[in-house]
């Protein structure tokens, strides 16, 4: 028989790094207080901060690991959750977590988007598979809120905001995958603005569950007679159980789940196939009524768009606290004696953290956590600014925005392919016991690999970073950007410290400007077929460089404000971290950015020019 799952929190997490990001590196306390942030100061997103980490070692930490062992089970045509989320999901809403930065008009309590950033990092670091029935609830709801009819609004917004209803989104087929152009699920109008959905979709991630009283479903069908291809598809509201005009639950929907899959992580997160309008009587109504046919790819990116963060916070999560639990075990396990004792076989055991290697893959790991918090951090920081600006100065607004956008396939495909590495740099740390389930960072691993495959593989990340980000705005965005590392350089070259490491950072951006211009080059000149051959590594490059100035910008931050800290003041290590874990990744990942230029120049065509059948002769 199998070990009884115990309840108990594994989960860790860094208050004091949040603190340095939000009030030292990127100034938060500069917009609190102020338009439309009046009623948030530093000591309310501190305690914000604080009881939510309360929270999740209390509430959804413990049920982790519950999660992960009971998984969902598919009974009668309904899907039951693990032990513990129906009631853990009444206090999360209860708590307001999960609409702490929506609009105070609403129930929301109108905070920043970049403490909603971390909020998210501890809800989804803590427990991933049930934090994902409420992160799609609240993309589905702002998209019902920012496209919808105001009857919609009024209907579906509060109560999917308020967690009384949850949402999902409908993309995926099973011939179609991520050519969501593909979709075969179809509408026909009943004449009331109403239409019959058929179709079946796949790989819904909280597509049936026991934890709210209705799920609304945000469908992509086509229409009869529209055109073929993404520009025919509309966005459909389909909830399980049809609301009455009133707001209050009706009748049965004829949607159905034919299967939940059986993965490899995230067991606790029912991912279901649905099978819409079998029996011929499955409504939807189009977001924003008849007058927006055919426009449901623009409305499904700006949840796709969320989502896509969401997942970039989900790796960032994952990897934060696999990285923490693993600092703590080298710090008490002891085997081996100190390598200046070596040859000496009555030398003491020490633990492990005095290992070379150890010492190695921890650093390693936190430059990685740190600089991809920082990166997320940033561009929910742009956010922020993008929301006080609005209506007052439009040419700093759209500066903002431009970063935001830039942002996006960075962190949503860096963050999420790194958290599979530092988890199994983690389970490396832990050595065998590492490799069982008497510790969560097996776990960890398991859960982290889908990040890079869902909400848009990673390649689809980097297409979308040089095939459309990159030109955006007539590529002023780029500019912008490129513009602000450059400044970062001139600004810092000098520096006794970071000199050197932040040379290494202006010669990766040179690196990267001179490949931006290579893959215009070959959009221009017939080379296409390169174009997807090395947008991963551009994307890649782009990340690594972002990651390394974020790191170097608060190193410089953290050697000032050093100077100020008491002899054997805890901030004392704190900040020597921060200058460690920037030199470290200067030292040992940026230079890998001018190889990756060098590479890219070769314009090695190996995988296209190999035939089908050198691959294998099997």
């Amino acid at each position: 028989m199998s070990k009884p799952i115990v309840a108990i929190n594994r989960y860790k997490a860094d208050l004091r790094e949040f603190g340095f990001l939000l009030f030292e590196q990127f100034r938060l306390d500069e917009l609190l207080g102020k338009a439309p942030y009046e009623a948030w100061g530093v000591d309310e997103c501190k305690s914000t901060l604080d009881a939510c980490y309360r929270w999740v070692r209390e509430v959804s930490g413990p049920l982790n690991a519950v999660g992960d062992h009971q998984g969902c089970r598919l009974e009668g045509g309904q899907v039951f959750t693990p032990t513990g989320f129906k009631e853990a999901w009444k206090s999360l809403y209860e708590a307001g977590w999960k609409k702490l930065s929506a609009e105070e008009e609403w129930g929301g309590a109108g905070a920043p988007i970049t403490l909603q950033a971390l909020v998210e990092e501890m809800l989804t670091g803590a427990n991933t598979a049930f934090s994902m029935y409420a992160g799609l609830t609240v993309g589905a709801a702002e998209v019902i809120h920012a496209f919808g009819t105001d009857e919609q609004k009024k209907i579906y917004y509060p109560k999917m905001l308020d967690g009384q209803w949850s949402g999902t989104m409908c993309l995926t087929e099973p011939q179609a995958g991520s050519d969501v152009g593909s979709a075969k699920s179809t509408a026909s109008s009943n004449g009331d603005g109403s239409y019959i959905i058929r179709g079946t979709k796949i790989f819904i991630s909280s597509g049936d569950h026991d934890l709210a009283e209705n799920i609304v479903h945000l469908v992509l069908a086509r229409v009869d007679g529209a055109p073929a291809g993404t520009k025919g598809l509309t966005l459909f509201i389909v909830p399980k159980i049809r609301p009455n005009a009133d707001g209050t639950l009706g009748e049965r929907n004829d949607v159905a789940v034919a299967n939940i899959e059986h993965k490899m992580g995230i067991n606790g997160s029912a991912t279901c196939v649905l099978n819409f309008g079998d029996a011929g009587t499955c409504r939807g109504w189009p977001v924003g009524g008849d007058t927006k046919l055919n426009q449901g790819m623009p409305q499904m990116f700006r949840m796709m768009n969320g989502a896509r963060i969401g997942v970039g916070l989900q790796g960032l999560g994952v990897a934060s606290t696999a990285f923490l639990n693993a600092v703590e075990y080298a710090k008490e396990r002891k085997q081996g004696s100190n390598m200046m004792h070596w040859k000496d076989p009555t030398a003491p055991r020490v633990p492990i953290i005095e290992h070379a290697d150890v010492r190695r893959m921890l650093l390693d790991m936190k430059s990685r956590v740190e600089g991809i918090r920082a990166l997320i951090v940033k561009l929910a920081h742009h956010n922020d600014r993008v929301r006080v600006l609005r209506g007052k100065d439009e040419q700093k607004m759209a500066y903002h925005q431009g970063q935001v956008d830039l942002l996006v396939p960075l962190v949503k495909a860096y963050s999420t392919d790194q958290a599979f590495r530092i988890c199994e740099t983690a389970m490396q740390t832990f050595g065998g016991v590492g490799y069982t389930k008497d510790f969560p960072v097996e776990q960890y691993c398991r859960d982290s690999k889908i990040f890079s495959i869902y909400e848009g593989t990673n390649h689809i990340q980097a297409m979308d970073l040089v095939g459309r980000k990159l030109g955006q705005s007539g590529g002023q965005n780029l500019q912008a950007y490129l513009g602000d590392v450059s400044a970062f350089v001139k600004k810092h070259a000098s520096d006794a410290t970071l000199g050197p490491a932040v040379k290494t950072l202006g010669l990766a951006q040179e690196a990267l400007s001179g490949c931006a211009m290579k893959l215009l080059m070959w959009f221009q000149t017939g080379n296409v077929g390169l174009v997807p051959l090395h947008a991963n590594r551009f994307l890649e490059m782009m990340s690594e460089t972002t990651v390394g100035w974020m790191l170097l910008d608060g190193a410089a931050i953290a050697l000032e404000k050093r100077k100020a800290v008491p002899a054997g003041h805890p901030d004392e290590a704190f900040y020597e971290g921060k200058v460690a874990a920037a030199q470290y990744f200067a030292r040992n990942v940026l230079p890998g950015v001018e190889l990756k230029a060098k590479l890219m120049g070769e314009e090695d065509k190996s995988p296209l020019d190999i035939s089908d059948a050198a691959f294998a002769t099997v």
